[in-house]
């Protein structure tokens, strides 16, 4: 329960980054590969992440949420580029990944996805999921 509110407080933050960036943008930008699948969820992600003996899947896993951090950091600092907003309010939705490996990344999602249900995980888009995961384990404090 404490994951799942933690993960709300995340998620509510990184929403309201999300529509910050959207109010701020001149175009709209493309989607991710697979963020408007919507077999691309949590519980998807975890299947793949989790066949550690495939090195396919495991390339898949990788990129996805490499591409999945990388995306959300481009957005924070456009964010920050584009919207005066207090230096508190920048940090409080930026990433600590400093000599970080995406390999651990994985491995924190995978703990926390054991953690949810797996129908609140089918539910759940990846994105949303990983980086929740990630402002859990890695938010900048």
């Amino acid at each position: 329960m404490k994951l799942a509110l933690s993960l709300a407080a995340s998620l509510a933050a990184s929403l309201t980054l999300c529509a910050a960036v959207a109010a701020h943008a001149q175009s709209t930008p493309k989607p991710a590969p697979g963020a408007s699948d919507p077999s691309f969820s949590a519980w998807s992600l975890a299947q793949q992440c989790g066949q550690k003996s495939d090195n396919a899947a495991q390339g898949q896993c990788v990129g996805a949420v490499r591409g999945i951090v990388r995306g959300y950091q481009y957005g924070v600092l456009f964010l920050s580029q584009r919207a005066s907003l207090a230096d508190a309010d920048t940090k409080r939705v930026s990433l600590c990944l400093t000599n970080t490996q995406v390999s651990s990344i994985v491995d924190d999602f995978l703990a926390d996805a054991k953690q949810v249900n797996e129908a609140d995980l089918r539910r759940t888009p990846a994105e949303v999921a990983v980086l929740g995961s990630v402002h859990a384990h890695h938010a900048c404090s």
